[in-house]
């Protein structure tokens, strides 16, 4: 027997080495063949109770490592108290450790095949420390839920033939509390505050910057270590429950950005996670992410595609949230993005396309929408590639809508210019409808637009203090009533002068002035005019709901 315990006092009287595999023969079938997409229910950090032992059952798949310990605050972390047990051939290290407690801090000491050990923090854990320490804490998920009408809707509703106005949060700078440490709100907080502001403009949605777990704030969230994990910086695992709860019961929708693109190379996460390339290719040409100094997924791989698309699902099925924003989906299509030639490996069929990409972009498209109908799945990408938002089975992506990039860079092309000019460029603004149909497509001004010295949307805009108030009104206007559902980023609506700070919050006080007023004012206005009248939602994604009157009017620059 081992003594285990924070005081050390505390005998286990069960043998941790005789005890039964948590996870079953069938359990790790469903891993290896890529299918368990309820793996976040027997990997990581489970309490349960053996032989009237209450303890935790710890399970990390690390099929490279020549060893792995569990340690945490239960045994001083210590690593020769605690050895897991490998299960062969799957590659996962399991093991139950008796008079573990939930809120307990743990991480697994991994020591690859050349003798290298590095703690690494639960890939799959539910709850982590907040940054900049790095601990992953055993919590079991409980809440009890308050939403099931919202749910129940939600699944018979036909989703994209309803009004859809998006406001893009992030949580961490959109209010500050000054009395707290970064200023930062609690997830209960937000969820009322953010839902009176969402009701009182006319939002439909909350989309929500990266919410899991990341060690860097300066990343956005956009550099994920803790897949399963929401980012303790707001609070716990339930009070983001809460906020998604409260959003319901007020018929606010939540999706939130999802990052299956890349990871980063903190040593804590994926990165070498057992000392080989297991989540990543080994080979740079086609592991490392030249833009971002970060790693690429190894789609190809079963155990990967089957941990990514059991993430998505968990959101679902634990969070209850209402679709995923999926970043960078561009990168993951093309085995050349951003690489000069020689730098990339084809595919086996000599093309750029990812085709390992491209089968589990359909594979969790098809399995989210599967198990939760009436969801959405947004896919943030830049290229031509035909179909994204097309059904699986008639050879598309399957995404329920595609960000009009195109759209957003030639309106805004076409507002930064001095209106003497206008005439030359008029389209810059009817070009979009000649494709307008051919995906379903969401319209965004997003953070994207308003950072890295671009400016703020009213900054952007051309003419003195009255003419740019008056082309901010003219491009929300010409948004709102373009085909394709609607998204803002946080700020926007202010008309807020400077570009978006992560560290900071929005500048509210501006709101004292009736121009910023008057911009909030014409935001909340279209948003109602987007609900109240169908012919602006309900044909969104078809032909027959748009009409040009006028697109020839250059000289005068307008249109109708």
């Amino acid at each position: 027997m081992q003594p285990t315990g924070v005081s050390g006092n505390v005998t286990e009287s069960v043998d941790p080495s005789n005890v039964e595999y948590w996870l079953t023969d069938f359990d790790r079938y469903l891993f290896g063949s890529g299918n368990h997409w309820k793996l976040y229910e027997k990997l990581g950090a489970h309490p349960r109770k053996v032989q009237d032992q209450q303890g935790v059952n710890f399970a990390l798949w690390a099929p490279n490592a020549q060893s792995v310990q569990v340690v945490g605050d239960f045994n001083h972390w210590d690593g020769r108290a605690h050895t897991m047990r490998k299960q062969i051939p799957s590659g996962v290290w399991e093991l139950f450790v008796p008079n573990v407690q939930t809120g307990m801090n743990y991480k697994y000491r991994v020591r690859s095949l050349d003798g290298r050990v590095i703690d690494k923090a639960d890939p799959l854990a539910f709850y982590s420390e907040v940054p900049p320490r790095t601990a992953s804490i055993v919590h079991a998920l409980s809440y009890q839920w308050n939403d099931a009408s919202w749910l129940e809707d939600r699944a018979q509703n036909r989703v994209l033939q309803k009004p859809i106005s998006i406001y893009e949060v992030h949580l961490g700078s959109w209010r500050k509390c000054p009395s707290t440490n970064h200023g930062w709100l609690n997830y209960r907080e937000l969820a009322h505050q953010l839902v009176e502001y969402c009701q009182q403009m006319g939002f439909t949605h909350l989309e929500l910057l990266p919410i899991s777990e990341h060690p860097f704030s300066g990343s956005w969230g956009y550099q994920t270590t803790g897949y399963f994990s929401a980012t303790s910086r707001y609070g716990t695992p339930e009070d983001f429950m809460y906020f998604v709860d409260h959003c319901h019961q007020n018929s606010i929708g939540v999706i939130i950005d999802w990052v299956p693109a890349h990871f980063p190379k903190d040593a804590l996460g994926l990165y070498r996670f057992d000392g080989s390339a297991l989540y990543e290719h080994e080979d740079p040409r086609q592991g490392e992410h030249p833009d971002w100094g970060t790693m690429v997924f190894n789609y190809g791989r079963h155990e990967v595609r089957n941990f990514l698309i059991s993430n998505a699902l968990f959101w679902f099925d634990r969070f209850h949230i209402d679709g995923l924003r999926v970043d960078a989906v561009a990168s993951m299509l093309y085995l050349d993005y951003s690489r000069n030639p020689g730098d990339w490996i084809p595919n086996e069929f000599g093309g750029r396309e990812n085709l390992d990409a491209v089968h589990f972009l359909r594979e969790f498209n098809r399995q989210v929408h599967a198990d939760f109908p009436g969801v959405l799945t947004i896919a943030e990408e830049s290229t031509a590639w035909p179909g994204v938002s097309h059904p699986v089975d008639v050879g598309g992506l399957g995404f329920s809508m595609k960000w009009n990039m195109g759209w957003m860079n030639d309106t805004l092309g076409y507002m930064r210019r001095d209106p003497v000019h206008r005439k030359h460029h008029q389209n810059d603004l009817t070009f979009s409808l000649i494709y307008a149909y051919s995906e379903n497509f969401q319209l965004p001004l997003s953070h994207d637009e308003v950072v890295h010295g671009k400016g703020s949307l009213i900054g952007q805009m051309p003419g003195d203090l009255w003419q740019k108030f008056a082309n901010l009104r003219l491009l929300f206007s010409y948004m709102w009533t373009h085909p394709g559902k609607k998204m803002l980023f946080m700020g926007g609506e202010l008309a807020q002068w400077h570009e978006w700070n992560y560290d900071g919050q929005l500048q509210w006080e501006l709101l004292q002035w009736q121009t910023h007023a008057g911009i909030q004012q014409t935001l909340c206005d279209l948003n109602r005019l987007l609900i109240d009248e169908k012919p602006l939602h309900q044909l969104d994604f078809s032909g027959e709901g748009f009409e040009w009157i006028d697109c020839q009017n250059a000289h005068e620059s307008v249109l109708g």
